[in-house]
């Protein structure tokens, strides 16, 4: 089983808000596959910056309403 990482997102509420996008219209929208999308969906794959900002625009929200990291708090300092 893949772990998962410490960056939540909410790509898939959003996308039932948008009229059920499917993943697959999500992901032409942003330039890479559907098994992209389901990777960060299911948090284990994190998205590049770039491709982030692209997800986030789709949906017309800010960086942070569509994804949130949440250390573990074995990453403490």
């Amino acid at each position: 089983m893949a772990k998962k990482l410490p960056i939540a997102n909410s790509i898939r509420r959003l996308r039932f808000e948008a009229a059920e996008m499917t993943q697959q219209l999500l992901a032409e929208k942003v330039g890479v596959t559907r098994q992209t999308i389901l990777a960060i969906e299911a948090a284990r794959y994190s998205p590049t910056l770039e491709l982030a900002f692209k997800i986030a625009e789709v949906f017309d929200k800010e960086l942070g309403e569509v994804f949130q990291y949440l250390p573990s708090q074995d990453d403490s300092k």
